[in-house]
């Protein structure tokens, strides 16, 4: 290993300069084995937002390292290990539905996800509204419940990708979250650590997204496979539209719900198709399909027959939940106090929704976090969420409130009709599937 110098490196890199290969990796070494200080930590976030960046070598490098401070998945089984990683939205579970149904599909899926901050939910806080689940992270576990089960979700063990862990801490407080060297590198050591064959990514643009701008979520999703392939891990993007929740509900225990009626009832509709989109792509990366076209099929196929939802149902009893929760999923989840609806001010057309005003909305009512740590209530959140062309009458529904208490609902109200506009027309919805990235 080179001979770690971070002050030399962060002189460097405040004069301007990018940092060579073998640097960035004693540095992000550094920073897993505490031999480098959360104040150097920090001054290099801040070097790399503020500087030229690290390149496309340089956030390989980091990647790698940042991967090889922990932990490393080795797996020895019958069929490819395949996952799925989204950068964030609303109303988005189809994790839920992923999971199980490429597992129908022969593959093997040890999906390590993570928690709801701000408007946009978390996978894990989904998990969680499912009475006795637990996603506590540890290797032996995943490994566990992955080869048992054929997928299994939960939250990252301590000893994966430990650099991730406290430069996330770091960036958080210094302002430096949206770095695009660093978002890829977070994002992808945890998934090189995994031990993966194959990886796709949803990159999300739009309202509810954290990338509201096509351009930047293209640059995103780019990086990310140029990073990805460069680490030797086989990867494809997906940039997919969050300008509304892609579920008609969003909170956690509704959003479990959601995810059990595309599993249980064969719905059709967007949440299915961006699950079968991404699974296609997937299946065919890993080599179980000759295309993404015959993939997808495959996915709609484990959904239609009840193939995904009984191994759905096998891992939440694996991850300590009800052993029946695949056929009495509506009876185990935790309903609301209150359920109030928020009618459409005239009648018309549902023209547009800011799908982060919504998220916030959530988040407001208890079903989101404002800073790590807060608690999440599970039954509260939106659900009947009207689509955007849907015409209403006045009066008629656009979404129903399930809350804690009046006052809440009646906050929340005012919140969800603030973020829907009815009008006389409504323009063109752009495609689910707003551009892949090879």
């Amino acid at each position: 290993m080179p001979e770690l110098r971070p002050a030399a490196m962060l002189r460097a890199m405040r004069m301007g300069e990018r940092p060579v290969s073998g640097d960035l990796r004693a540095f992000a070494l550094g920073i897993a084995n505490g031999s480098v200080s959360l104040e150097q930590a920090a001054a290099f976030a801040m070097a790399v937002c503020m500087g030229p960046g690290l390149g496309e070598g340089g956030r390989v490098a980091l990647t790698e390292a940042m991967r090889d401070g922990g932990a490393v998945l080795d797996w020895q089984l019958d069929g490819p290990v395949l996952d799925k990683h989204s950068t964030g939205g609303v109303g988005d579970c189809v994790s839920l539905i992923l999971a199980p149904a490429l597992a129908a599909c022969g593959a093997y899926v040890p999906m390590i996800s993570g928690r709801g901050l701000g408007h946009t939910g978390g996978t894990l806080d989904k998990l969680e509204a499912i009475p006795g689940l637990s996603v506590a992270g540890d290797v032996s576990r995943l490994r566990r419940v992955t080869g048992k089960v054929g997928c299994a979700i939960m939250g990252a063990s301590e000893r994966v990708a430990p650099a991730d862990r406290i430069l996330y801490s770091v960036r958080d407080v210094t302002g430096t979250v949206e770095s695009l060297d660093l978002i890829v590198a977070s994002i992808l050591s945890k998934k090189l650590a995994a031990g993966l064959d194959a990886l796709v990514l949803d990159v999300k643009c739009g309202t509810g997204a954290f990338n509201p701008d096509m351009e930047a979520a293209h640059a995103l999703a780019e990086a990310l496979v140029y990073t990805a392939n460069g680490a030797g891990l086989r990867s494809v993007a997906l940039v997919t539209a969050m300008d509304e929740p892609l579920a008609p509900a969003m909170g956690n225990a509704v959003e479990v719900m959601a995810a059990m009626e595309v599993l249980t009832e064969d719905t059709g509709c967007d949440l299915s198709e961006v699950t079968c989109e991404l699974g296609g792509a997937l299946l065919a990366l890993g080599g179980l399909v000759p295309d993404a076209e015959d993939g997808a099929d495959r996915i709609a196929g484990a959904l239609a027959d009840g193939r995904a939802a009984e191994v759905f149902g096998r891992m939440v009893a694996a991850q300590g939940g009800p052993g029946d929760f695949a056929h009495r999923w509506r009876d185990r989840l935790p309903g609301p106090k209150f359920v109030v609806e928020v009618g459409a001010p005239r009648a018309g057309v549902l023209a547009s929704v800011d799908g982060r005003a919504l998220g916030e909305a959530v988040a407001a009512l208890g079903g989101g976090r404002q800073r790590p740590g807060d608690r999440v209530d599970p039954s509260v959140g939106l659900t009947g969420i009207a689509r955007i062309g849907d015409r209403v009458e006045a009066g008629q529904p656009l979404a129903a409130i399930h809350a804690a208490s009046e006052d809440d609902a009646r906050a929340a109200a005012v919140a969800v009709l603030g973020a829907m506009r009815v009008a006389d027309r409504a323009e063109a919805s752009p495609p689910l599937v707003l551009g892949r990235v090879r």
